[in-house]
């Protein structure tokens, strides 16, 4: 044997006759004993190493070839000539509609190139894996690659489930037949099951999607025993920190019921992901190091001679000294490129394929297009227990499109082909197609009873039925009942000046329903590291933190009362010091209805600046998926958590919440506010199965409760009510003050100082929603503007403030939450809010400092009575005199 020094990554082999014994010998022990005696003597020789300091650096990968050699592939249980047939179809079908829609209507977007790449691995997964729900099985999970929705839509057409018209009408929804841009829920709710069009959203919701399924287990309410989930996604997205935020804890909790499938296309939308490096060899160093089991499908069957013919492994040194931008330049180019700039670059690899043709060369498949390679892989990650499985399948993108678009850098945003690409396409793929077809890019459909059909009907049936798809309601039986709201938050209704925080109201009544045997099981608690702040650590003891191996060690604090206590069959989600991990645990939970008919609660407790500020596109996605639960923005706003400053001060998360359509954002002031509101989610969510979730902002500051008074329900939860006035009610001199959450308190000082220092009558008034306020009153301003022959009809905020009157709106957010109302009422209104960075002071301090003190809220009063020529100047110098208030400060949102 001739001496070839071998290069794999990156090292030069000066002994290859050593090296040969020694896989000799390895070969040897697996052919006499199997791969498990294989493992454990390579784990033995590793600890060796480690133990003598072997292993200093270097990356935790394999070479660059497939996982699973040739003789472990098993026998391919399908029909692969129709199964190729089919995936040609669905590729066409695919390109057709987008390519028609851009045709016609020009600036519809739409993505070719991303399915063209995947189109093997999905139809693997639809023909072999995806399972769907049946009577008797509650269904896989899949989320898909969004950017290849056109190829999901190509085979629902096939199936029947879509229609010409609709695969016509691609990104054109208005029409009331089309069909949407990627994976959209709400938008078609009875198809997709899981929102991923946002990069990085989906890898993360899959990790914890897979462990709600264990957690829903663990605690008897679903049987989710042998279900999957399955992700593709692209290579280019693991570069989102969403990505693979959730990878340690999927190994760390053993989610063997858990795939990812990368498709490894080696390019993102403007050129290579690693144009000088290797992405597949970087992320499986990732995914090892994270814990999961790797499989890479690299090359497909043609290569199988060659890697059996190179004894010298020479293909190995050539792929390793081969980086992804050069890989996307040898596949975009013909078979005689390859053989000169990557075969004849080496002689040993220019001898290997001495025998083969150009043409030939051209035809070596990578990996992610061979549906043999793939469903090896597909049933090697099914079968592997004790952890998550990664496939990392190596494709081309644009598969199939030629000089239109295969491997090219402007494939992403491929849009058009023109006849010459049109027909090398057929062409490759052996299309019945006319050139008249092709030219009126025609929909291929066979017919009903041709093999093809009865194949794929076959195969779908043998799996469940059609995916995806999605359950809108649970089965009314499955519901739990409500209690009365009086059942659990009395305290709150009757809290006759009980000092409390509205956080402390609200995690003592969640922890009143945990205790109720109907809908307590089905509340899932979840907190990001802050249990304690947010005092529900009496909740370790009462329910238990969910952990699937119990608890294998004995707390430090077990001799207290309020001791940390995991159980297998916990009910709290403990997520640690990750918001986006807990968010995704929330959208699982609150999504459980459809996804697993199984209806749960969730309740996510948070600091409130790292809900919609931190992790907004996550709850965005949650929104597009429909969920219902509560979130709680807790020690919110910027001025009620005194001490902490800057980053923990939340000014804005109302505005943000007031965007997503189906977020019920509200500011309670009191606990009974707080009661009533929470009560009307919990039915509007679980009895009546409304598409919506709350938003709840709750402080930690104490103050004495009120008990509600009569009457006021329905004003809570529109967003307004009237809750008392000062000084003597036929005043000509009068203001309305209007405040929410903590400042509330503020408002209603203010109206005291107005009336005992300057003879100012006030109507107080709590706003516990100006987004809710907003809404229903650009609703009755739309039905005024285009219903011009009805009378004109008023709406509910502007019932509640009628007339001229100024109207000072105060809160601990940024001035635009107040302001929302200001289009809808009469009276000019005077906004007060915390623009700017937060500080860190006392409250009283720091409200001072953003002027929504009880002093600035009479100055700001009396300036506007001034303004409106109710009251004199001298008043104004008056009373900031006699405030301290100094003029010449500067804007607290400019400094």
């Amino acid at each position: 044997m001739s001496k070839v020094e071998l290069q794999i990554g990156g090292h030069i082999d000066p002994d290859p006759l050593e090296t040969r014994e020694w896989i000799e010998a390895l070969t040897a022990v697996i052919e006499a004993n199997g791969s498990s005696r294989a493992q454990f003597l390579l784990r033995q020789l590793e600890e060796v190493g480690r133990r003598n300091g072997v292993f200093v650096g270097g990356q935790p990968y394999s070479s660059y070839r497939n996982t699973i050699p040739v003789a472990s592939q098993g026998h391919y249980p399908g029909n692969l000539a129709i199964e190729e047939k089919l995936t040609s179809i669905m590729r066409w079908n695919a390109l057709a509609m987008v390519v028609r829609a851009n045709k016609a209507y020009g600036g519809l977007g739409g993505h070719i190139a991303s399915y063209a790449s995947v189109a093997e691995i999905f139809e693997v997964g639809f023909n072999h894996f995806f399972r769907a729900k049946t009577e008797t099985f509650g269904g896989d999970l899949v989320y898909f690659q969004p950017h290849s929705a056109p190829g999901v839509y190509a085979r629902a057409f096939l199936e029947g489930r879509l229609q010409e018209e609709q695969l016509d009408n691609y990104r054109q929804e208005l029409s009331g037949n089309g069909l949407c841009s990627y994976p959209h829920p709400w938008l078609m709710p009875d198809f997709w099951q899981f929102p991923t069009g946002s990069m990085g959203i989906g890898p993360l919701n899959a990790v914890y999607q897979a462990r709600y399924m264990r957690y829903l287990e663990a605690r008897g309410l679903a049987d989710t025993a042998g279900r999957h989930v399955w992700g593709v996604f692209g290579d280019g997205e693991m570069d989102e920190p969403e990505s693979v935020a959730g990878l340690t804890l999927a190994a760390r909790e053993k989610l063997d019921n858990l795939t990812f499938i990368v498709n490894c296309n080696l390019q993102r939308l403007d050129g290579p992901v690693r144009g000088n490096g290797q992405i597949i060899q970087e992320l499986e160093s990732l995914f090892i190091g994270a814990g999961w089991n790797v499989i890479k499908v690299l090359w497909g069957s043609e290569w199988d001679g060659l890697f059996a013919r190179d004894k010298d492994l020479v293909l190995l040194r050539r792929f390793a000294e081969t980086v992804d931008g050069e890989y996307q330049n040898l596949g975009s180019k013909d078979g005689d490129y390859n053989r000169h700039k990557f075969f004849d670059i080496d002689p040993a690899t220019r001898d290997l394929v001495s025998h083969m043709t150009d043409d030939e060369i051209h035809t070596l498949k990578r990996g992610g297009h061979d549906l043999r390679k793939l469903h090896a892989a597909f049933a090697a990650a099914k079968a592997h227990k004790g952890r998550p499985t990664v496939i990392l399948a190596k494709t081309k993108k644009g598969y199939g499109m030629g000089n239109a678009g295969e491997s090219r850098m402007t494939a992403h945003q491929s849009k058009k082909l023109d006849m010459e690409a049109l027909v090398s396409f057929r062409d490759r793929f052996k299309l019945p197609l006319s050139e008249k077809d092709l030219e009126d890019l025609k929909f291929y459909k066979p017919a009903d009873d041709s093999e093809e059909m009865r194949y794929l009907r076959a195969r779908r049936e043998a799996l469940g039925g059609s995916m995806p798809s999605r359950r809108t309601t649970v089965q009314g039986a499955a519901l739990p009942n409500i209690p009365e709201l009086a059942d659990y938050a009395k305290f709150a209704l009757e809290a006759d000046g009980k000092e409390m925080s509205t956080t402390m109201a609200a995690v003592r009544m969640l922890s009143a329903l945990l205790k109720d045997k109907s809908v307590g099981p089905r509340i899932v608690p979840i907190v990001a590291d802050e249990a304690r702040t947010f005092g529900m650590d009496n909740l370790f003891r009462q329910i238990g933190i969910y952990a699937p191996e119990g608890q294998l060690y004995e707390p430090e604090d077990a001799g207290s009362m309020l001791f940390y206590k995991e159980a297998k069959n916990g009910q709290l989600l403990e997520e640690g010091i990750t918001e986006a991990g807990a968010i995704s645990s929330w959208a699982a939970a609150a999504t459980s209805y459809s996804v697993h008919d199984t209806a749960t609660l969730p309740f996510y407790i948070y600091y409130s600046m790292f809900g919609f500020q931190r992790v907004g596109d996550l709850i965005w996605a949650a929104a597009d998926q429909r969920a219902r639960g509560f979130l709680l923005g807790a020690t919110a706003g910027r001025t009620t958590l005194s001490g902490e400053g800057l980053q923990h001060q939340d000014g804005a998360s109302h505005v943000i919440a007031a965007t997503i359509p189906n977020c019920k954002a509200y500011d309670p002031a009191f606990a009974y506010e707080l009661a009533v509101i929470m009560h009307a989610g919990i039915l509007r969510m679980m009895d009546e199965q409304r598409d919506e979730f709350y938003y709840l902002t709750v402080m930690n500051e104490n103050y004495a409760q009120p008990s509600m008074p009569e009457g006021c329900e329905d004003g809570i939860l529109k967003g307004l009510y009237k809750l008392g006035e000062r000084g003597k009610a036929e005043s000509e001199v009068k203001v309305r003050l209007v405040g929410s959450g903590t400042i509330l308190n503020e408002v209603i000082a203010a109206a005291d100082i107005l009336a005992d220092d300057f003879g100012i009558a006030s109507e107080i008034f709590s706003a516990t929603s100006f987004s809710e306020l907003s809404r229903e009153a650009r609703s009755v301003e739309r039905r005024n503007r285009l219903s011009p022959q009805k009378e004109r009809a008023k709406s509910y905020v502007e019932t509640c403030l009628p007339g001229e009157l100024p109207i000072i709106a105060a809160t601990d957010y940024v001035r635009a939450v107040p302001e929302m109302i200001a289009p809808y009422v009469e009276g000019r209104l005077v906004a007060l809010g915390t623009d700017g960075f937060g500080r860190s002071d006392q409250r009283e301090a720091l409200r001072r400092f953003f002027e929504v003190d009880r002093e600035s809220i009479a100055i700001a009063a009396i300036e506007a009575l001034v303004r409106a020529g109710h009251s004199e100047p001298e008043t104004l110098t008056k009373a900031l005199k006699s405030f301290g208030i100094d003029g010449t400060s500067p804007d607290p949102w400019t400094v």
